[in-house]
């Protein structure tokens, strides 16, 4: 397979938990923004909209779409995500686990608060990586930050909702650090973005993003979530589970074998 990385880029991967890829999906941002049109058109009956205090813009989030929505399923099949996630998890394959739209509307005083995404999940592995492409122009101080190496804590913290409720009631997990308020003692990193760019992440880093304050632009992403090898399917007895997969009747331990699940790559022929 021809590399689609360079080293550098594979070992803050590695290390931070992290890391970004300028350009490659370029081609592919009209595609993605006519989705996440026809998404918020027609939304699942699980999308939620936040709205600030204050008024202003709303927090559009919807996922489980793909199956519905041509222009993401053109993308997870015929884009190169697979191939990329393949090289960053250094895994023989990949599997769909979700597709995930954030969209922030000029002016939506809603943070996206600290959180890891594996908690709210029902896979467990080694391998894993969204791949979050913005659909928009996003400077630094809009942008989605993480906490470099906190992959590699050991840690699972408590889910919450992006209204800062938690996804479960003494679930047993440890409370998210109080990041926001003591900045100076975590390795916090992010980047300015532009349409096609990708940040590539570790489910199991911490990471969060400011309130969009912008008078005037609004800020569409569009992530993909994908398992590589030795991924498990998790049942977790008593807890809400985001995405929920009610329909998935695997075990506890299972292989991720299910319609919702394809595999990405190697491509079938």
């Amino acid at each position: 397979m021809t590399s689609l990385l360079e080293q550098q880029t594979l070992d803050q991967f590695q290390t931070s938990g992290a890391t970004v890829i300028r350009g490659l999906f370029s081609d592919w941002v009209d595609t993605l923004r006519a989705g996440v049109t026809a998404n918020m058109t027609n939304p699942n009956p699980d999308a939620r909209i936040y709205e600030g205090d204050e008024g202003g813009g709303k927090f559009f989030v919807d996922y489980c779409s793909w199956q519905r929505i041509a222009e993401y399923r053109d993308f997870i099949f015929n884009s190169p995500a697979a191939a990329l996630a393949a090289e960053l998890m250094d895994s023989e394959k990949v599997q769909l686990f979700h597709e995930h739209v954030l969209v922030k509307e000029a002016q939506t005083g809603v943070a996206t608060p600290w959180h890891q995404d594996m908690p709210y999940y029902c896979v467990d592995g080694p391998k894993t990586v969204s791949l979050w492409i913005p659909l928009d122009e996003v400077p630094r101080e809009r942008t989605l930050e993480f906490v470099a190496g906190s992959h590699l804590w050991g840690k699972s913290y408590r889910p919450q909702r992006f209204n800062g409720q938690p996804l479960n009631q003494n679930d047993g997990l440890e409370e998210i650090p109080a990041i926001d308020a003591n900045k100076e003692e975590f390795d916090i990193i992010g980047w300015d973005l532009t349409p096609g760019d990708a940040v590539a992440f570790d489910y199991r880093t911490l990471h969060g993003a400011p309130a969009n304050n912008s008078a005037v632009a609004q800020r569409r992403a569009f992530s993909l979530r994908l398992v590589g090898d030795e991924i498990r399917f998790a049942r977790r007895p008593g807890l809400v589970t985001s995405p929920p997969f009610d329909q998935v009747t695997l075990n506890h331990g299972d292989p991720l074998v299910a319609p919702e699940f394809p595999m990405l790559y190697p491509r079938c022929t």
